[in-house]
């Protein structure tokens, strides 16, 4: 265990100190990274949003409900989480390329296809799965009893529900919520594939490090990447003061 340890905390390191903390700072705030920043924190929190509106209803049916053809419709639900996201990636290129669907979506104005909001389109379908599975595990984990007492009280069962499961799943909505902003932080594949790698753009913090390295610019590379480490640790620190991401939900 501790040579797992050290072996993982080896490689973190190893990228946080090659280069000089002043060089690593100038880099940080330089326009690039910094547009990488802004982009990648738009983005990610725009399809966080739409992965919690869409999540709860459905994890809410799929738990509480049985009906045909549920085992199927969970199974093509949890694919994305299955699927290598440059796979879902290529789905979305072709989907929203020069398909039927596409080409009608950007004549409306919805272009997706090299676009920042081709980012918030594959950060959603890649992280729409986990999302889906954490709010599922939690109304699972809530007894139905307490919304057939709020309707013996008067409420309707959507009122039952606003009033009694919603705030009971507080913590799973929390959990589902910061797990996927920082996956859609540090999705590279999908984005790749649908909003291509475009500098000061689509240009994500993944982005921005497949760019630099790509052109030997190592050291905006590490800016970007120790960014995503930071990130990464500090959402799992968070979850294992509170006891680990099981217990939230």
């Amino acid at each position: 265990m501790l040579l797992l340890t050290l072996f993982i905390f080896s490689l973190l390191l190893e990228i946080i100190t090659h280069t000089s903390p002043a060089s690593l700072i100038t880099n940080i705030v330089s326009p690039e990274i910094r547009f990488a920043i802004k982009l990648s924190l738009l983005t990610s929190i725009a399809s966080t949003l739409m992965c919690i509106f869409l999540a709860i209803p459905v994890s809410y049916a799929l738990s509480r409900h049985d009906f045909p053809g549920k085992t199927l419709i969970s199974t093509i639900l949890d694919m994305p989480m299955a699927l290598p996201p440059i796979v879902a990636g290529l789905g979305l290129l072709l989907i929203f390329g020069t398909s039927t669907v596409g080409t009608y979506l950007a004549g409306v104005g919805l272009k997706f296809v090299f676009t920042p909001l081709g980012i918030v389109m594959a950060q959603f379908t890649v992280n729409i799965s986990l999302m889906l599975r954490i709010m599922r595990s939690t109304f699972e984990g809530i007894n139905p009893r307490y919304e057939h007492v709020a309707q013996t009280l008067g409420c309707t069962p959507f009122q039952a529900f606003i009033k009694t499961t919603l705030p009971l799943s507080k913590n799973g909505i929390l959990a589902g919520s910061v797990i996927t902003w920082s996956r859609g932080m540090g999705e590279f594949g999908a984005v790749l594939m649908l909003a291509g790698a475009t500098r000061m753009k689509t240009e994500t913090l993944p982005i921005a490090l497949y760019l630099n390295l790509s052109s030997g610019e190592l050291d905006l590379a590490i800016a970007a990447a120790t960014i995503l480490i930071c990130i990464s640790g500090i959402t799992l620190y968070l979850f294992e003061r509170k006891g680990g991401i099981a217990k939230l939900y």
